[in-house]
């Protein structure tokens, strides 16, 4: 299955739902934001930022040692990319995501595929680049896991909720998972081209008591296995042990951080952007790990505290010398201790981890002296041929679906109403416009007063025929059954539940519509110096 020949459309990320200002100005107006990052976000600044790359070769070799453990399920790909990343001058291109159920919204393929484009692309212009997974199995918000969205056979949104058996916050990565739901998937996907073998990947990867972790882990293997995708867990003891470097810099400098962050927070603020973290005095940069429960450390006078207990500095570095793995970075900490443990050149990262990265670059320039490039994935909507041909028939553009199913039924109504109709309402518009400004200007000589009374009059006189313009529409929408349809079908498919459609739906909706060669068109539309939202119809 290849790209139709409509795809390749384009839209700015302005015209998605939902974009932040900050994420705006950083795509198109960068030198606004510039002082929050230190590259602009293009390929051409990548080697500069891998010229300050240097890590310890003792440093390097453990790395890929406890990645080697960590990708033993992986394929001879990935096997080349990790000798590869065993040389001095390999950089690595990070991102990352959750371990979400059936892989989460389809959003955390499109940054996996981004960063092995953008390796690829380095690797041919001779450097030596690998592609790294960062899986977030240490995040304790079990909420945003335990469950997966799927565009059903019916083209309904339908929520897969997994079972569990956890403690109160307890890391997601060892959650155990009670019922994950693949009944409920296979009957959602049943009489779809491709479910059996979409099914068959869910099964192959979730099956057998997988837990978060390792289903999304082997999901993502499978699907990405000729690319030669690294995967990253944070919680390998060895590389744990690694990253205390950065968590003894974040106990023993935590005031002056904190400082630094605040500073930095209102800078964001005072330029009229917003602070993904909210940053007080009793922040803490760590997470403290008790009875398997990942607890918040806050600031504490001299020390720091949890919700049970008080800590000084000094118990806290012991502590962190015999058993790193029990800290945890915060989502600010979190990719300086990334990028204190690869050689990374550039992060590939969505709206959400941009922000956080505007304020974790004081962080880095603290704790590390360096920062990648940041830049952001890639970003699609796939439409089905009968999405592409509703689009044409209504006269809709892509982005005329961004504004909700209401609006997107008044459009579509408003497209329903007979030619011969429009045009003689529009004529009666313009005679009733004429008719009053004409009237407006005999009453302004007689008596200004009445001119005035009339140009209120007029405005309601206006709202009422729009509304029957309205209402025209509505019925014509309402006498055409199959048009209420296909504005359902279009909603659900490109905004379902008001949100783009990669921020819900998994990867199992797309693999049973279009099988495995899905992946390889996303592949292959994906252009790393390219900011915009892609449109690809299959």
């Amino acid at each position: 299955m290849n790209l139709s020949a409509t795809s390749g459309v384009c839209i700015r990320q302005t015209e998605i739902p939902s974009t932040s200002r900050l994420f705006a100005d950083f795509l198109h107006q960068f030198d606004g934001v510039s002082e929050f990052y230190r590259y602009p976000p293009r390929v051409s600044s990548i080697p500069e930022a891998a010229a300050n790359i240097e890590l310890d070769p003792a440093h390097r070799r453990t790395l890929v040692a406890a990645l080697r453990e960590g990708n033993a399920d992986s394929g001879p790909a990935t096997a080349r990319h990790l000798d590869l990343l065993s040389k001095p001058d390999t950089m690595a291109i990070t991102t990352g995501q959750q371990v979400g159920l059936y892989g989460g919204p389809v959003f955390a393929l499109y940054k996996a595929l981004s960063a092995l484009k953008l390796a690829e692309q380095l690797r041919q212009q001779g450097a030596g680049a690998v592609a790294v997974f960062w899986l977030a199995t240490e995040d304790h918000d079990l909420a945003e896991v335990d469950h997966a969205w799927v565009l059903d056979h019916a083209g309904e949104p339908l929520k897969i909720q997994a079972q569990t058996s956890h403690e109160f916050h307890q890391p997601v990565g060892q959650v155990t998972i009670l019922d994950n739901g693949l009944e409920k998937l296979a009957s959602s996907l049943a009489g779809l081209p491709f479910a059996d073998e979409a099914l068959a990947l869910a099964r192959q990867a979730w099956g057998g008591g997988a837990g978060f972790q390792k289903g999304f882990t082997a999901l993502f293997q499978r699907l990405l296995e000729p690319y030669g995708l690294i995967f990253l867990d944070p919680m390998h003891p060895s590389l744990r042990k690694l990253a205390a470097t950065v968590f003894r810099s974040a106990l023993e400098r935590s005031e002056e951080l904190n400082l630094e962050l605040m500073r930095r927070s209102r800078s964001l603020e005072q330029k009229g952007y917003h602070a993904q973290v909210r940053v007080t005095e009793e922040t803490s940069l760590l997470f403290l790990i008790e009875d398997g429960r990942r607890m918040v450390l806050k600031r504490a006078g001299s020390g720091f505290s949890t919700a049970e207990r008080t800590y000084s500095t000094a118990e806290l570095l012991d502590r962190l010398a015999r058993h790193p793995e029990e800290f945890s970075p915060n989502a600010l900490l979190r990719p300086v201790t990334q990028d204190f443990l690869l050689p990374t050149a550039a992060y590939i990262g969505g709206p959400a981890e941009l922000a956080y990265l505007a304020q974790a670059a004081v962080l880095y320039d603290r704790l590390l002296g360096r920062m990648p490039v940041v830049m952001p994935r890639a970003s699609f909507t796939i439409l089905d041929s009968k999405a592409g041909k509703l689009l044409e028939k209504y006269g809709l553009a892509l982005s005329d679906c961004f504004d909700g199913a209401r609006q997107l039924r008044t459009r579509m109504a408003g497209h329903l109403i007979p030619p011969g109709l429009e045009q003689h309402l529009d004529a009666c518009q313009t005679q009733i416009e004429a008719a009053l400004a004409s009237a407006s200007e005999e009453l302004q000589a007689f008596d200004p007063t009445l001119s005035q009374a009339l140009g209120n009059a007029s405005k309601k006189m206006l709202h009422q025929f729009g509304k029957i313009r309205s209402k025209a529409g509505q019925e014509s929408l309402r006498r055409d059954s199959r048009a209420e349809s296909n504005a359902a079908y279009l909603s659900q498919l490109i905004l379902p539940n008001e949100v783009p459609q990669e921020r819900l739906f998994a990867a199992p909706s797309f693999l049973a519509r279009y099988g495995l060669p899905f992946i390889e068109n996303v592949y292959q539309a994906i252009q790393p110096d390219c900011p915009d939202h892609q449109v690809i119809s299959l």
